[in-house]
């Protein structure tokens, strides 16, 4: 048993000094790790329409939201999703707004899906409907559906394009 225990202890303090102890050679400095999430976030270029659309990962609190009916950030009411895009400060631009259905219905037509990141459900549309209603356009078939401004559905945000807009490579483009 004794014989055990050393071998272990000698094999523990040979790996310990090999591995990190002070050998006398200079030791390049360890890079800081970012907190960054890996998914980055990007735009999509609907260039025929002059369009610049906001590419952005949805979290696990925004899909929450949504089905319990709250507003957080891509997520919510109406009302927030106007408030979310005219305040939004994305890709360097700060002039977006929540699109109209027929944008909506036209980036999304059936089966072409031009986004990173995308959810199958309904998307606000500034387009008014009937009293206190708004258009939704339904991303899997690109069609539009009244619904109460208190409901929740996702929003995504859309900026016209500038006359020197320049590509950058990032970018999704169609």
């Amino acid at each position: 048993m004794k014989k055990v225990f050393m071998s272990i202890s000698i094999l523990l303090f040979t790996t310990l000094v090999m591995g990190g102890g002070n050998t006398g050679a200079t030791l390049s400095p360890v890079a800081k790790i970012s907190n960054a999430s890996c998914k980055a976030d990007k735009v999509y270029i609907e260039q025929d329409a002059g369009l610049m659309w906001q590419d952005q990962a949805y979290s696990d609190a925004e899909d929450g939201a949504f089905k319990r009916g709250h507003s957080i950030e891509k997520s919510g009411k109406h009302r927030h999703a106007i408030h979310y895009c005219r305040t939004l400060n994305y890709g360097g631009y700060t002039d977006w707004r929540l699109p109209t259905s027929e944008e909506l219905s036209n980036v999304h037509a059936p089966q072409d899906n031009p986004f990173v990141y995308h959810r199958g459900s309904d998307f606000w549309s500034s387009t008014p409907a009937t009293e206190s209603r708004y258009y939704v356009v339904f991303t899997a078939d690109a069609i539009r559906y009244a619904r109460k401004s208190g409901e929740s559905n996702y929003i995504r945000c859309v900026r016209c394009l500038s006359e020197g807009y320049i590509f950058s490579g990032t970018e999704t483009v169609k």
